[in-house]
């Protein structure tokens, strides 16, 4: 039988579709996400949830005429399918290859770049008041769902629509977390009524004819009592209708007719639209419809086998977290978790379910974790906020504002620091020791290992005069031993790992390692160098910088992070600020002053010059540049 997908040119292609052929298209859009998936990694369970709505968008709707934003963007697999990527689908998440996320850059069909949840209402407002400035009649869509609406901004953009009641459709693709319960047939009867066109008719037929007679405002008026009063009973709607948007649904996300006739029905209706689908994370695969959690976003597997569990190993920065706070919260039963959406991805699944009363899973909300975390601080609770890195960026002012300035003991636990690999610059952690390292009262460290990562957490839950950070990266740890007791370090106190009279290389958190092996790759070459673990970059260890600059020819920070603002600047500070001149100089290895793309971590750090053999090629071509070792040494 011949490939629907394989014979599409374009989005605009499925309009002339039957329902029966958009069906079959369907079932090949899932084969083709799950073998690729299983090849590449990436999100999978959402994208297979996905397709009907997918399908029955780009049937009705001419993107990118019309505009169609996708929340999060973990579930547009299926989009990309369509608009003109399946031949390069297979380079998904890898280097110089699809992105795993919508991207204006990538594709005119991706109207929205995005990789964070609830921004997708906001954005749809923007796109569809421009519409209106610019007179033009375009759909606008925005595509949420997976949990993104218990994010704030979600309600802010619905709250603006509201009020501006410009036209546009918001699909609310609730994927079995559930704003408001399936109530099945009766669901299904009364959105097939309120969707049609015979109701929309009769409905504003009747409201014409209450507005003439005798009273009439007051006939309206009551009127509309009743039917939002028999409305709530069946559908609790109230809370979207109250925010200005009329409301259809709940309905079957994956009967595609009906997708397609209520779309068709509401993209008719003026102001703001929203339709409520119900579907299924990770459908047409067994595997991911029983294990949904593990099946979000998966490394490669064997789609006959499906994901198998870890063999061992060494353990992940991520798990040894969970273990030792849990370790700590049997010894003090004031320590509380709070995570935003996330207790596998931060380890705190393992506090959950230790101590569930004391575990917080506040949805994706960062800013409210932040500010709830410093009122439970205020009454003598120890907080532990678990969050990626990328994602604390969305609390920042909570962190400014509703903690450091108060001084609260709050820990910020800050997983999947530095460059993270496949999922690319929304994802990558680059940012948080420039963000984090600027605002007052607060102590920034990263461990070197896993088992500092344990004694940095020991030393942050007992340090009482204000907030921690601890920034670590995403995988597997060095492999270290970890004894049983578990030292708290002194605050500010650097370790000086090796000692050399020529250079003095400066490293934090997942840099000291390849430092340490930088440093023995430059013996070949004559250069003695000492390797100091900063262990914090807030406070520095001050008499450690200044043997750096007084015993050495040349000073170099080596960190995963943005050069801008990060260790290397606060070095650079402080040697301005507090040594006389001359100063010894300073080579700065982080990242430059652009986004980092989508590759493996291991290739990334190539290409940003952060692995052993990067930095030390590039030390020695610094030194030649000065004339300390010879050029051809450098080469």
């Amino acid at each position: 039988m011949t490939s629907i997908l394989q014979n599409l040119s374009g989005p605009e292609d499925l309009a002339q579709l039957s329902i029966p052929q958009l069906q079959r298209l369907c079932g090949e859009l899932r084969d083709e996400i799950i073998s690729t998936v299983s090849a590449t990694g990436g999100h999978l369970g959402a994208n297979l949830g996905a397709v009907e709505l997918t399908v029955a968008l780009h049937h009705l709707f001419r993107s990118p005429r019309d505009k169609i934003l996708w929340d999060v963007g973990h579930q547009a697999y299926g989009h990309k399918l369509l608009t003109g990527r399946r031949d390069r689908f297979h380079t998904l998440r890898q280097r110089d290859g699809v992105s795993g996320f919508p991207k204006r850059s990538e594709s005119e069909h991706d109207t929205f770049g995005v990789g964070h949840a609830s921004t997708s209402i906001s954005a749809a407002l923007g796109f569809a008041k421009a519409r209106d400035l610019n007179g033009a009649d375009n759909a606008v869509i925005a595509v949420i769902g997976d949990g993104a609406l218990t994010g704030g901004l979600a309600f802010e953009g619905m709250n603006n629509a509201g009020q501006l009641q410009t036209d546009m459709i918001v699909v609310l693709n609730d994927n079995e977390m559930s704003i408001s319960p399936n109530v099945g047939a009766i669901a299904k009867y009364l959105t097939r009524i309120t969707s049609g066109q015979l109701y929309a008719r009769f409905e504003g037929d009747m409201w014409r004819i209450l507005g003439k007679l005798p009273k009439g405002r007051l006939a309206q008026k009551l009127a509309g009592r009743i039917k939002d009063g028999l409305k709530q009973i069946i559908v609790p709607t109230i809370l979207f209708e109250e925010l200005g948007f009329r409301y259809f649904g709940p309905i079957d996300g994956h009967d595609l007719p009906l997708l397609i006739k209520t779309l068709d029905s509401v993209r008719k209706f003026k102001g703001p639209v929203l339709v409520h689908t119900v579907t299924s994370k990770g459908k047409g695969y067994s595997f991911a419809e029983k294990e949904q959690a593990r099946y979000h976003g998966v490394s490669k597997f064997d789609r006959k086998q499906g994901v198998q569990p870890s063999s061992g190993g060494t353990p992940s920065y991520t798990s040894v977290f969970g273990q030792t706070l849990v370790k700590a919260a049997a010894e003090d039963e004031r320590i509380v978790a709070i995570t935003a959406a996330m207790p596998e991805g931060t380890g705190l699944d393992l506090f959950r379910d230790a101590y569930p009363d004391r575990f917080f899973d506040v949805g994706i909300a960062e800013q409210h974790a932040v500010t709830f975390a410093g009122g439970l601080a205020c009454e003598g609770i120890k907080p532990v906020v678990a969050v990626y890195s990328t994602f604390l960026q969305r609390a920042y002012d909570q962190l400014i504002h509703d903690i450091a300035l108060q001084k609260l003991p709050v820990v910020f636990a800050v997983d999947r620091a530095g460059v993270v690999g496949e999922d690319g610059p929304t994802h990558h952690g680059v940012f948080d020791l420039s963000y984090l390292r600027l605002i007052p009262n607060l102590v920034v460290m990263s461990p070197k290992d896993e088992n500092e990562l344990r004694r940095m957490l020991v030393t942050a839950l007992a340090y009482d005069d204000g907030p921690t950070a601890i920034r670590y990266p995403r995988g597997a740890g060095q492999g270290v031993a970890m004894p049983e007791k578990i030292e708290a370090l002194r605050i500010g106190e650097a370790e000086v790992v090796a000692r050399g009279d020529d250079i003095c290389l400066l490293a934090v958190g997942s840099m000291v390692a390849p430092a340490v092996a930088a440093a023995r790759l430059l013996v070949d070459s004559g250069i003695e160098s000492t390797v100091v673990n900063m262990r914090f970059v807030k406070p520095l260890d001050e008499d450690v910088l200044r043997m750096a600059f007084s015993d050495h020819r040349l000073v170099v920070v080596i960190e995963e992070n943005a050069q801008a603002g990060g260790l290397g600047g606060a070095v650079m500070e402080w040697a301005h600020r507090t040594l006389p001149a001359p100063l010894a100089p300073i080579l700065s290895l982080g990242i430059a002053d652009s986004f980092v793309e989508h590759a493996t971590r291991d290739s990334l750090l190539t290409q940003l010059g952060l692995d052993t053999d990067e930095i030390s090629k590039r030390i020695i071509e610094y030194m030649s540049s000065k004339g300390w070792v010879k050029a051809e040494t450098a080469s």
